[in-house]
C-alpha cells in the first residue's frame, strides 16, 4: 500500500470522525497515529510487519508534540487569552459598546451599528470570535429587542460582528496559522488590520441600508444623551485604546515581538484593571481559570494537528497533489476558486481550528507552488473561516447567540438575519483576494 493511499485513507477517516462529532484533537491524533503505523508496517512491495512500525510510530508520538509545545511563539496564545479575559472582567470591552451606543444610538439602526463597533473593540483585545459573540450578545441583543429592533437584525448583527474576533488582531487563529505556516505572526497581525476595518465598514453599511429600507426593523430609540455624557463615554474607553495601540504599535514599530507584545498586553491590562479598581482578586482568579481552560483546549488540538502535519509530510501526499495541479495546467484563478470552495464547505460543518489544522498541510504547498504570498493567503483563510462561523447548518456564532437570546427567537430567524450580511462578505472576500495590497501594504512598511 503506497504512502499516498494511506494519506488519503487517513484524511477520509479524519473527516468521518469529525462529522460524527469526535473531538478535534482525538480525530487528528488518532488518524495520524494509525496512518503513520500503516505507512511503516506496510511498505510498498512488502508484507505487513507489525514490528517494523512500532519504533517509528512511538518516535513520532514522543518527539512531534514535544518539539511543537516548546515553540516559543506559542506562548503568545495563553498570554493574549489572559489579556482578553482580564479586559472582560475589568469591563474595558463594554466601554467601547457604551460609547458607540451613546454617539450612534439616535441614528437609524444606530444601536445595531454600536453593537458591531463594540464587537470590533472587543475583538481588538480578545482574539476570540466565540467569546466576542457571547459577551456582546448578552449586552447588545436584549437592549436592541427592548428598543423594538427586529429579532433578525438584533441577533444577526451581533453574530456577524462576533466574527471580527478571528480577523482583527490579536487573533488566536492567526497565531496558529503563523506557527504551522512558519510565517511572522507580527506581519500577519498587521496584514489583518485593513481587511478587518473593511469588514467592519461593510457590516455598518448593511445595517444602514437594512434600517433605511425597513424602518420598522430598526426604530430610533426615544432617548437622548448630553454632550457631557457622550464625551465621558469616550474618555472611559482610554484603557482599551491604550492597550490596543501599545500592542499593535509596538509590533508595527519593531519595539517588541508578538510574544513580547502578548506579555506587555496582559501586564498592562492587569495593572490598569487594578489601578482603576475594576479588578479584584476573585475577578483575576476567574480570568486565570478561564485562560487555563481555553489555552489547554487549544494546545491539545494543536498537538493533534502537529501529529497530523508530520504524518502528511511522511506520506508525500502534498507533493503529489502539487505535481498533479502543476502538470494539469490549472490556472491560478481555478485553483483559488477550489480552495475558497473547500474552506466554505468545511466551514459549514467543522470548527475553525480543526479546519486550519486539517487543510494547511495540503493547501500551503499548493499556494507556494503558485508563488503566492503566505501572509496574504493567511488573511484570505481567516476571512473564509470567519464566514464559516455564521453559515448554516453549523454556524458556531449563530448557536452561541441562540443560547443567550430569548427563547422566542428561533434559529431560523438568526440565520435569516445573517443572510443579508453574507452578501457583503462576498464583496469583502473578493476585494481581499483580488487586491492583495489590502493585506500586504502595511506589513511591507514595517
Amino acid at each position: 500500500m503506497s504512502p499516498v493511499d494511506v494519506g488519503v485513507s487517513a484524511l477520509i477517516l479524519t473527516l468521518v470522525l469529525l462529522l460524527i462529532r469526535t473531538p478535534i484533537a482525538a480525530a487528528l491524533g488518532v488518524s495520524a497515529t494509525l496512518g503513520t503505523f500503516v505507512v511503516f508496517a506496510w511498505r510498498p512491495g512488502t508484507e505487513f510487519s507489525f514490528d517494523a512500525a512500532v519504533r517509528p510510530t512511538m518516535s513520532l508520538l514522543a518527539n512531534a508534540p514535544f518539539s511543537f509545545i516548546t515553540n516559543f511563539s506559542l506562548a503568545t496564545v495563553p498570554l493574549f487569552i489572559l489579556m482578553g479575559h482580564l479586559a472582560h472582567e475589568a469591563g474595558f470591552t463594554r466601554n467601547i459598546y457604551e460609547a458607540a451606543r451613546l454617539w450612534m444610538g439616535r441614528l437609524r439602526g444606530g444601536v445595531a451599528m454600536a453593537s458591531v463597533v463594540g464587537c470590533g473593540g472587543f475583538s481588538a483585545i480578545t482574539g476570540s470570535s466565540v467569546a466576542c459573540a457571547a459577551a456582546m450578545g448578552r449586552i447588545a441583543v436584549p437592549e436592541m429587542l427592548k428598543f423594538g429592533y427586529a429579532p433578525a437584525l438584533a441577533t444577526g448583527a451581533v453574530a456577524i460582528g462576533g466574527t471580527l474576533g478571528s480577523l482583527i488582531p490579536p487573533s488566536v487563529l492567526f497565531i496558529l496559522y503563523g506557527v504551522f505556516a512558519e510565517q511572522s505572526i507580527g506581519r500577519l497581525f498587521i496584514a489583518a488590520v485593513i481587511p478587518g476595518l473593511v469588514s467592519l465598514l461593510a457590516y455598518l453599511i448593511v445595517i444602514y441600508v437594512w434600517a433605511t429600507l425597513r424602518k420598522a426593523d430598526a426604530p430610533i430609540p426615544n432617548v437622548s444623551f448630553t454632550w457631557a455624557e457622550k464625551w465621558q463615554a469616550v474618555r472611559s474607553c482610554w484603557g482599551i485604546v491604550f492597550i490596543f495601540v501599545s500592542i499593535i504599535g509596538g509590533i508595527y514599530g519593531g519595539l517588541f515581538t508578538p510574544t513580547e507584545a502578548a506579555g506587555v498586553g496582559a501586564t498592562l491590562t492587569l495593572l490598569l484593571g487594578v489601578a482603576t479598581r475594576r479588578l479584584n482578586v476573585p475577578a483575576i482568579v476567574s480570568a486565570l481559570k478561564e485562560s487555563v481552560f481555553q489555552s489547554s483546549m487549544i494546545f491539545l488540538i494543536a498537538v493533534g494537528g502537529k501529529l497530523y502535519v508530520s504524518f502528511i509530510a511522511l506520506t508525500g501526499m502534498s507533493a503529489n497533489f502539487v505535481e498533479w495541479l502543476t502538470h494539469g495546467g490549472y490556472s491560478l484563478a481555478l485553483v483559488m476558486l477550489f480552495i475558497i470552495a473547500l474552506y466554505l464547505v468545511l466551514g459549514m460543518f467543522l470548527d475553525s481550528i480543526g479546519i486550519i489544522l486539517l487543510t494547511l498541510p495540503i493547501v500551503l504547498p499548493v499556494v507556494e507552488a503558485y508563488n503566492l504570498s503566505l501572509i496574504w493567503f493567511g488573511v484570505v483563510v481567516i476571512k473564509l473561516l470567519e464566514i464559516g462561523l455564521v453559515t448554516p447548518p453549523i454556524g458556531l456564532n449563530v448557536f452561541v447567540i441562540k443560547s443567550i437570546a430569548p427563547k422566542t427567537v428561533q434559529l431560523e430567524t438568526i440565520f435569516r438575519g445573517i443572510s443579508f450580511f453574507l452578501i457583503a462578505e462576498v464583496f469583502v472576500l473578493a476585494a481581499i483576494v483580488l487586491f492583495p495590497a489590502l493585506s500586504l501594504w502595511l506589513p511591507s512598511a514595517m
